[in-house]
Order: structure tokens, then C-alpha cells, then sequence
């Protein structure tokens, strides 16, 4: 790394999707408050994150990313919390299963509130106003006051993210997350999906290895970690002021790093590779995440992949991949030839929400079987491709939402009012994103049969 970062050299370089704050020395004062206060997460945390995600990067684990669209002041409570983290770990239990490898756990949650937009305006009728940016920045409600940055809102985001936190450590150390629990509320699901004879098979044999394990005196009580789990946070980090602020020195390596989250990335309109967010990344020693759109070139890629991890470390750097389900086979593969041709160390990951957005009955959605589609051709690419794939990342809920279409209870373009909560994307409900990693789980079941069949045969 260039001896020339520092945690404000970002204000040298261009910058995108940047907010246009009418009182700069209200900005000012807010982002000296902020540096003030202590750590989000801490620098020991974040190693722990990328020793796992190193795993991933050889091969030995899979990573689950997932959490809020855009996460909002007006839903944040502990039953949602609960309710997400719910989810996720039954999502956790049955990939474990299907891909017999470690799973990382990594929610785009506490400090998900940033969203970068197409437009920097939104019309409605005759009215045009500053888009949404997210709560963090303004207001969703479409109003000429509400659409006017804040940096005040800088402060709501950290306090809900520093309760937000608090709650999570508990759930993930305090027994919540007991596997014996996660794996009797996933029998519920399967009980009442409509699919449940597809999804019972894959379930009774999760049954049968918790059993075992009993019988031989493997108990959540005599074993902490089936009652404990390690649970990071992630957020693409978009308002740099805002991690700016909350860039600390590690006291023990004397290294920098953003404690809002474990983990950062950047997004696909903010990887060019002169400009702000690059600049800020590179010189923190968290993992890092770089969105891969349609318009990434391999020698962009190569460039970028030096720019964030010169020294090649695995576990620094995950790709998240989001083309969309009749781009991937185009794209990805020769994204995954030039990393493998120059031996970079990554995650690759699929992001299968993001290229298949459309728009239904007035309501941005995304077909669950368009998502499906991406996921199941970023398995098979890898697979010729002789790569890992090691990672999914996704947009969900563990609420009761109508966003996404399709899934076993066929969810229509009809049923999208009845319970469209998101302020940003549409997200896959709890039901979906179950599904989803059951769906996951055979494939990756699959994939290791297949493996043998080669070794065996």
C-alpha cells in the first residue's frame, strides 16, 4: 500500500453518489462528534472475520450474506432484529448441511442504511425532488423537507446500530442461537411450506444427525458451540464522511480500520478505481466486498483486485457478482479466468438480486425463479470452471412481506400490496429465503456427489 493514504486522502479523489448537504459546517460538527465515539466493532472481530473468509477463498467454507435492502429508523425493533436473525441461522443450519462446510455469517445489518440511486432526482406528477438516499441521509417521504440531507441522521444511524449490535450479541452468544432451537423452527417451515415432501427428506436427515449426536453425549451443553455462533455485520460503504469518522487505529498492530462494520464493500457504481470509495478501502484492514456488474471488464477487475489486496491475501477480498440471470453465463466467466490465470485469492459470491429486478404492477420486484436461475448458473460455471463457489448474498427479511414474486406459495404480482414494506428494494420474505438455501443445499449436495463420482470413478 502506497504511503500516501491516510483515512481522509478520499477528499483528493472524484467521488459518485455523494449527498449534497446544504450546511457544510453542520456536516463538520456531526462528523467530529462521531470520532468521537467509541467503536462499533472492533479490529479483532474483523480478523476473525477474514480467517474465516480465508477458509472460503481455499475452498473450506461458504459465506452467507444477507439482511435489509436499506434498513429505516421507523422498523427498527427487537422483533424484527429477532425475527431476521431467526431466519438467517435456519437459512446457516441448512447450507452447513448441504455443503458439509463451515458457513460464515455475515448480515447486512447495523450500518446497512446508505443507498446509491440511478437518479439524484425523483419526479413525481409535476414534482421533482432529491431521490431517497436512504435514512441515513434523508427522508423517504416525498416532500421537499424530508428530501434534504441531514447529518444529524448521521447520529440516529449509529445509536440504532450500536442497539442494533448489542441485541445481536446476545442473540448469537447468549443460547438463541442453540442449534437444537434454529433446527425446530425450521421443522415448522417444512411442516407447512407447500413443498414440505421436497424440503422433509433434507430435514429428517438433519433430524437424524442431531439424534446421533445426542446419543454419543454431543449436547449444547457440553459443546458451547452449538449454542453459540459467530455473527458479523457488513454494509456498502458509500458515505465516507460517516466511516471517515469512525476510522480508528488498532492498539495492537497499529493498523486502521472501520469499526461501523466488519465488513465494507463497494458497490457498482462507486469501483472506479481513481476515485473516493477505492481510495478510502484500500487503506483498512477490514474485509473488504466489491460489487461485479455487466460493465466490469477482466482488466478492470485485475486492476481493482491489486488496488484493494496488493498483497494477495485470502480472506481480505470477496467478489459479490450480480449480472443477472440471463447475463451471469456471459460474464462471469471470464471475470473467474483472469483471477485464476494471475492466482488472486477471493471469495467469489453471487449477488442474485440486484440484475433481476423489474417492475410489476407499479411495484419494483424480482421473480424468485429469475433469482434461482443466476444462483444455479454461478454453481455450474464454477463447476466447469474448476472454482469455488463460495458464497451467496442476498436481500431478505425475516418478516412476513410480499415483495418478491413466485417461491413454493407462488406469490403474484396481485399479492405484491398486500405487504410491500421495504424503503428501497423488494426483499425475499422468510419463507423465500428458506427456500431458497433448501434449494441451495441440494445443489450443493449434488455438486459434492458429483465430485465423488469423479474421484471414484
Amino acid at each position: 500500500m502506497a504511503q500516501t493514504w491516510t483515512p481522509n486522502s478520499w477528499r483528493q479523489k472524484p467521488i459518485q453518489q455523494v449527498p449534497d448537504y446544504p450546511d457544510l459546517a453542520a456536516l463538520e460538527a456531526v462528523e467530529t462528534r462521531l470520532a468521537k465515539y467509541p467503536p462499533l466493532v472492533f479490529a479483532g472481530e474483523a480478523r476473525r472475520l477474514k480467517t474465516a473468509l480465508a477458509n472460503v477463498a481455499e475452498g473450506r467454507g461458504f459465506l452467507l450474506q444477507g439482511g435489509d435492502c436499506a434498513e429505516s429508523f421507523a422498523e427498527h425493533g427487537a422483533d424484527t432484529i429477532r425475527d431476521f436473525f431467526r431466519a438467517f441461522l435456519q437459512m446457516a443450519v441448512v447450507l452447513t448441511f448441504g455443503a458439509q462446510q463451515p458457513v460464515v455469517k455475515v448480515g447486512r445489518i447495523a450500518g446497512q442504511f446508505a443507498k446509491p440511486r440511478s437518479s439524484g432526482v425523483e419526479k413525481q406528477g409535476d414534482v421533482t425532488l432529491p431521490s431517497y438516499r436512504g435514512d441515513i441521509i434523508n427522508g423517504i417521504e416525498f416532500t421537499e423537507e424530508a428530501r434534504v440531507p441531514n447529518p444529524e441522521r448521521q447520529i440516529m444511524a449509529y445509536r440504532q446500530s450500536a442497539a442494533t449490535l448489542n441485541l445481536l450479541r446476545a442473540f448469537a452468544m447468549g443460547g438463541y442461537a442453540n442449534l437444537e432451537n434454529v433446527h425446530q423452527w425450521m421443522l415448522g417451515f417444512v411442516k407447512d411450506s407447500p413443498q414440505a415432501e421436497r424440503y422433509r427428506k433434507l430435514a429428517d436427515r438433519i433430524s437424524e444427525t442431531m439424534d446421533f449426536m445426542k446419543a454419543i453425549g454431543i449436547t449444547s451443553e457440553n459443546h458451547p458451540s452449538l449454542r453459540e455462533t459467530d455473527f458479523f455485520t457488513s454494509h456498502e460503504a458509500l458515505l465516507l464522511g460517516y466511516e471517515q469518522a469512525l476510522t480508528r487505529v488498532d492498539s495492537t498492530s497499529g493498523d486502521w480500520y472501520a469499526t461501523s462494520g466488519h465488513m465494507i464493500w463497494i458497490g457498482d457504481r462507486t469501483r472506479q478505481p481513481d476515485h473516493a470509495h477505492v481510495e478510502y478501502c484500500r487503506g483498512i484492514k477490514n474485509p473488504l466486498g466489491l460489487k461485479c456488474g455487466p460493465s466490469l471488464t477482466a482488466d478492470g477487475l485485475l486492476e481493482l483486485v491489486d488496488l484493494l489486496n496488493p498483497a494477495n491475501e485470502a480472506g481480505r477480498l470477496t467478489l459479490i457478482c450480480r449480472f443477472g440471470h440471463d447475463k451471469v453465463a456471459e460474464h462471469l466467466p471470464r471475470l473467474i479466468r483472469a483471477v485464476e490465470r494471475e492466482g488472486k485469492k477471493v471469495v467469489w459470491s453471487c449477488d442474485p438480486m440486484h440484475g433481476n429486478t423489474i417492475t410489476l404492477n407499479n411495484y419494483k420486484t424480482r421473480p424468485f425463479e429469475r433469482i434461482l436461475s443466476e444462483v444455479e448458473s454461478f454453481f455450474q460455471i464454477h463447476r466447469a470452471e474448476g472454482t469455488h463457489p463460495g458464497g451467496i448474498h442476498i436481500e431478505m427479511t425475516g418478516n412476513d412481506v410480499t415483495e418478491c414474486t413466485g417461491g413454493a406459495r407462488a406469490l403474484s404480482g396481485d399479492d405484491l400490496a398486500d405487504r410491500y414494506h421495504t424503503h428501497c428494494d423488494p426483499r425475499l420474505n422468510a419463507d423465500q429465503a428458506l427456500e431458497l438455501a433448501f434449494l441451495l443445499a441440494e445443489r450443493m449436495k449434488g455438486g459434492r456427489d458429483e465430485k465423488k463420482m469423479v474421484v471414484n470413478g
